[in-house]
């Protein structure tokens, strides 16, 4: 079962970096080599003054190269005539931070951002070398940075962890979550797999994306091994599809190799429809429900009451949706009650919108506009999903027009079983490759502006720690790979290098 804590970004700690002078830069050193600390800097309002290292590191005029940190302070002459760019990187960061430092006295300290989970474990090893991770208030109108759930706070191999960091691209593509907002990773995931699987519904084209899924997750080609971590992303999509095909009767097309379960997309496309806009009109429902809660934990029950994506939204939505269902049941009393409920909503609308204007004549006509923009972005949202049913369809049609021309040549002798070969193969490959693009963009529209949309007014920062790996005296030489923006990593022991 998921934790609570999995619903909303990591929870963030002010954290104060503290140590006598003489400790700080060993103090930092480990700071940098645990990773799950973001450091203040001191900004830009001053002149530009680069300290020793970075001057050092501008005369080389080399290629950039991955910052490393000496566990000791090193020679930086020595590191300038070696040409050790990687070294005098890293030197010219921790230079940064500094003369970012407050000092008062012989201590010196520097503020910060930690999830709450990694202050006792990076004050313990901090403390190690004189220094200390000191707990603090957090400053009034500042937002804590973001880090999503699956970012790095679960072990690693964890399967939670494993499909969420393959779903976080869906989110931070859209933007960065606000610290205060839930975190839509998993149920946007999955919400974007099925409506991927139908409009690409059909059994073998699916199967042949849990085929790619797994060569990914085996690291073949070597080529696309950056995709390594969509791994369970795809097997998702491709699962959802084979489903959809399988509910469809669709196997590289109409093939008749598996039955009907649910419906045939050429034969009944209203039903398709129809289903289509039911399914878009309950993620809308659940997309204002998320909204509602954001808006509330963003500026308390005011914000969410007023909020065309929170509750004043909720009921008009909810209104013209019982307005709709006079359409289907025939009865008066749907269209009085709906219609009660959408004036509810477009006041509380309307008293938000107003607010937000300078006033007078000009306020209300711009609050009338946007209140009629409302109404419209309902209704076209919620046809929206009609292109699930549109592409679905389409991707049938392809697959019958390459069934057709499959079993139109096979009757034509050697010549014509040969040419019936080339027509499936080549066939399904088009459409593989077409829809899976056209399904896979289309999906994301929804996604981001039926959607998110709703789930978001705002946008947040991310966790950025400081990360650097650390040259030791002995030992084998670390792997010098970072982690991930915004991803924060686990206390491991630490590998070394040979000096």
């Amino acid at each position: 079962m998921l934790r609570a804590e999995a619903a909303v970004p990591v929870r963030m700690r002010r954290v104060a970096v503290v140590a006598p002078e003489q400790a700080l830069r060993a103090s930092l050193v480990r700071i940098a080599e645990v990773g799950c600390v973001e450091i203040d800097l001191a900004g830009d309002s001053g002149p530009d003054v680069r300290g020793p290292a970075a001057t050092r590191l501008q005369r080389l005029r080399a290629e950039p190269t991955r910052p490393v940190l000496s566990e000791a302070p090193p020679d930086l002459d020595a590191l300038e005539r070696e040409g050790r760019t990687d070294l005098l990187a890293g030197e010219a960061q921790l230079e940064e931070r500094l003369g970012s430092a407050v000092r008062h006295g012989e201590v010196a300290a520097l503020a910060g951002w930690c999830p709450e989970t990694e202050v006792g474990s990076t004050a313990a090893r901090i403390a190690g070398v004189g220094g200390a991770l000191v707990p603090l208030r957090g400053p009034r109108g500042v937002d804590p940075p973001t880090l999503l759930t699956g970012a790095g706070t679960v072990p690693a191999g964890h399967a939670a962890r494993t499909v969420r960091r393959s779903f976080t691209p869906l989110v931070t593509t859209y933007g960065t979550v606000p610290y205060a907002d839930l975190d839509p990773t998993l149920p946007a995931g999955i919400v974007y797999v099925v409506m991927f699987g139908l409009m690409f519904g059909d059994a073998g084209h699916g199967l042949l994306l849990v085929a790619i899924a797994l060569l990914l997750r085996a690291g073949r080609p070597r080529r696309l091994a950056a995709l390594h971590p969509l791994w369970p992303f795809v097997a998702g999509a491709g699962l959802a599809a084979t489903l959809a095909g399988a509910a469809y009767g669709e196997f590289f097309g109409p093939t008749g190799v598996l039955p009907v379960l649910w419906l045939e997309p050429l034969q009944e496309p209203m039903r398709l429809l129809t289903s289509a806009v039911g399914l878009g009109a309950v993620l809308l429902a659940v997309a204002y429900a998320a909204g509602i809660v954001n808006r509330w934990r963003e500026g308390g029950p005011t914000a969410a009451l007023y909020a065309t994506t929170g509750i004043a939204g909720a009921a008009l939505y909810l209104g013209l949706a019982v307005i709709a269902g006079y359409v289907w049941l025939g009865q008066v009393v749907y269209v009085v009650v709906g219609a009660a409920i959408a004036a509810v909503g477009l006041t509380l609308a309307g008293v938000g919108l107003y607010a937000t204007t300078a006033g007078g004549a000009g306020g209300a006509v711009q609050t009338v506009v946007q209140l009629f923009d409302a109404l419209v972005r309902i209704g076209s949202n919620v046809v929206s999903f009609a292109r699930l049913a549109a592409f679905g369809l389409t991707h049938a049609a392809l697959g019958a027009i390459v069934w057709d021309g499959t079993t139109a040549l096979a009757g034509r002798g050697p010549a014509g079983v040969v040419a019936a070969a080339f027509v499936f193969l080549l066939g399904n490959a088009v459409a593989f490759s077409l829809e899976a693009l056209v399904a896979g963009v289309q999906a994301l529209r929804l996604e981001f502006y039926e959607l998110f949309s709703r789930l978001f007014v705002g946008e947040g920062r991310p966790f950025k720690p400081w990360h650097l790996p650390v040259r030791h005296l002995t030992g084998p030489a670390p792997d010098t790979e970072p982690p991930a923006d915004g991803e924060a990593v686990r206390h491991a022991p630490a590998r070394e290098e040979q000096s």
